[in-house]
């Protein structure tokens, strides 16, 4: 089979030059969609297995209905149509810098696109999750039920440097403001679990642990794996009046 690339998209961003493109996989016989920035890969449709399990695995953690959930990163759209697909889920926001990257969907132009953008328990909003988390909560906010963050390759290789402060204690607990009580938090990672990741976690949250995900890679003919790391919020936060913006535990 002949590969054929199709350039859907390019546009220049505050953060490289990023691309969407269309191909046939030889491996497989179908068409995958890719997105390039600059020359790195960020994400093929090929390999979504992990970013659904970023979702199943965050949402079984979490209790109730009525689930509010804040999806950290847009990307192919993988993660927040798997949470779509809980029926306790009644609204979903998607944060995500790239305007360039919403608008492919709202185009309609991934696979997942329409089943995301169609359903209006959707939100998506153009901005920077990790500056949206280091700001304290509006006022009223009553927090998140699950917080799903797939924007990094890993804790230790941040697509932004300015992304690192997240992965520490201090930048855990900014977060953790934006739960509600017994809130989940989940990660998605491209590298094994990190011991020196999960002592930050363990400071911050309860009953973290590291999910290793394994999935077919039809291009080596072997298994690859991710890890989605998952914990919950101690509920701190809920003992101040309303969650008022600047308030401590």
């Amino acid at each position: 089979m002949i590969t054929r690339f199709e350039e859907l998209d390019w546009q220049e961003t505050p953060i490289g030059e990023l691309t969407l493109r269309r191909r046939t996989e030889p491996a497989v016989g179908e068409e995958i969609y890719e997105v390039k920035l600059g020359d790195e890969y960020l994400m093929s449709s090929l390999f979504t297995v992990a970013e659904e399990e970023l979702s199943n695995l965050g949402l079984a953690a979490a209790s109730g209905d009525d689930l509010s959930v804040l999806v950290g990163g847009l990307g192919l759209g993988y993660t927040a149509v798997a949470a779509l697909r809980d029926a306790r889920v009644a609204s979903l926001t998607v944060v995500d810098r790239l305007g360039a990257v919403i608008g492919w969907h709202r185009k309609k132009l991934l696979p997942v696109s329409a089943e995301l953008v169609d359903d209006p328990r959707t939100t998506l909003v153009e901005d920077d999750f990790f500056a949206l988390v280091r700001a304290a909560p509006a006022d009223g906010h009553r927090g998140y039920s699950a917080i799903l963050l797939d924007v990094d390759h890993s804790p230790r290789h941040q697509l932004d440097p300015t992304h690192a402060d997240l992965y520490t204690a201090a930048g855990l607990r900014a977060l953790d403001r934006h739960l509600a009580a017994r809130g989940v938090f989940a990660l998605w990672s491209d590298d094994p679990p990190d011991d020196e990741f999960m002592v930050e976690m363990h400071a911050v949250f309860d009953d973290a642990v590291a999910h290793v995900v394994d999935f077919a890679n039809a291009v080596t003919g072997g298994t690859s794996s991710n890890t989605v790391y998952v914990a919950r919020s101690r509920g701190a936060w809920e003992s101040t009046a309303d969650r008022r913006p600047g308030s401590t535990p």
